[in-house]
């Protein structure tokens, strides 16, 4: 995982302050909440008590509450109440749970993940354009898959496999049908273009200034018949983001590390253009981009999955794949986020390290992120970060 980024955990709309919500990412088990006046809190989960879950508690005003016995943490992370000793009693400073940065930008809730900095010194939330200033109507699901995330973020960096991993489900003839089929044969050649189209041409890889995003278009063509071509522009944004658009469709994707075995799948697909001409009421063109979520989670996806979970080894890092010409945006993708890492462990702000040798094939787990802060998370940002207490060059 890179460090000193900021990573989406949910869509804001599953945050409210009638319940907590409980979630695992970055290793660690993690509590959202808000407070009555709808401000946003993100916290390490486990209660110093015992170690219950505060995700599995109630809301008690600006307090979440344990379900084990009742002691209840303000959005600073220091306890409160603690029933069994009374209204009077005083409360040990170390009781307390870890209070993370979090903002909530673009429909989602993000946490900081690295060295505790002030508000003011953190950076915003990295998005390109084709988030930022997309008006299109759009729906957003999430899932989790057992797979590390960075084999599941190669696996949106290309769509050349797309032939042989999405040719045999009964569902994708209706992707043929209406995707790939020509209207003079009503959709029914789709399936022989699908896959005829095997040939990867005009492939540029394109990267900014700041260092953050790498754009990639790409044709995926028939070669023998250049009218069966499709054109793909792919963006991809650290630390996770991957943005597709072609002339059939657009979606965005953020994988999420939920820890060293799981990814966190937050997909937006958005509106169909070719049909906002036809259904002008914007609740009827919601519905296909929500069909399009089922289609993906259902099918499509575990057609990637199956494959992915039996890649290896299970973590992407230079040296472990033999790249061809036209993985161009993988090979750049995997020295960019290898450099990333390499300069968040150097920033002079970073804790000391204890060294660590290289890592030969990226084989080993990333550490947890940890906190000590007792910063309030809010809409606009806590004063407190995760500290990552490894050597981060060694780990993924």
């Amino acid at each position: 995982m890179i460090p000193n980024q900021w990573y989406p955990l949910v869509e804001a709309q599953e945050v409210s302050n009638d319940k907590p919500l409980g979630v695992r990412r970055m290793g660690q088990e993690l509590v959202l909440w808000r407070d009555i006046d709808g401000n946003l809190v993100c916290q390490g989960a486990r209660c110093p008590h015992k170690g219950a879950n505060l995700g599995d508690g109630r809301m008690k005003g600006n307090t979440v509450e344990c379900p084990y016995h009742g002691f209840r943490y303000g959005a600073d992370g220091a306890c409160r109440v603690i029933p069994a000793m009374g209204s009077g009693a005083r409360i040990p400073g170390s009781l307390r749970v870890p209070t993370y940065p979090v903002r909530e930008q673009f429909g989602l809730v993000w946490m900081w993940w690295g060295d505790e900095r002030p508000a003011a010194d953190l950076p915003p939330v990295q998005a390109p354009p084709e988030v930022t200033a997309n008006r299109k109507l759009y729906a957003t699901r999430r899932w989790t898959r057992p797979v590390h995330y960075t084999r599941y973020i190669e696996s949106l960096l290309e769509f050349y496999h797309v032939t042989y991993v999405h040719r045999d489900h009964w569902f994708n003839y209706i992707d043929y049908l209406l995707l790939y089929g020509t209207p003079s044969k009503f959709g029914l050649d789709g399936r022989e273009r699908y896959l005829a189209a095997t040939r990867i041409t005009n492939h540029q890889v394109e990267t900014e200034e700041e260092g953050q995003t790498i754009r990639y278009s790409f044709d995926h063509c028939q070669e023998d018949d250049p009218t069966n071509t499709t054109h793909y522009v792919i963006t991809f944004t650290f630390p996770c983001m991957v943005h597709v658009q072609t002339e059939q469709f657009e979606t965005t994707s953020w994988l999420v590390p939920i820890d060293e075995q799981n990814t966190e799948h937050i997909l937006r697909w958005y509106e169909y253009e070719q049909v906002k001409p036809v259904l002008r009421f914007e609740p009827l063109r919601r519905l296909l981009p929500w069909a399009s979520l089922y289609m993906e989670k259902w099918v499509q996806d575990p057609q990637d999955v199956r494959i992915m979970e039996h890649q290896e080894p299970k973590i992407s890092a230079g040296g472990v794949n033999k790249f061809i010409p036209v993985d161009e945006m993988n090979a750049k993708y995997v020295s960019m986020r290898a450099r990333l890492i390499a300069d968040a462990v150097a920033e002079p702000s970073s804790p000391a390290r204890e060294a660590e040798p290289a890592p030969e094939a990226a084989g080993r787990g990333g550490a947890p992120a940890r906190a000590t802060g007792n910063g309030r998370g809010a809409a606009v940002g806590g004063r407190r970060g995760t500290k990552p207490k490894e050597d981060a060059a060694a780990r993924p």
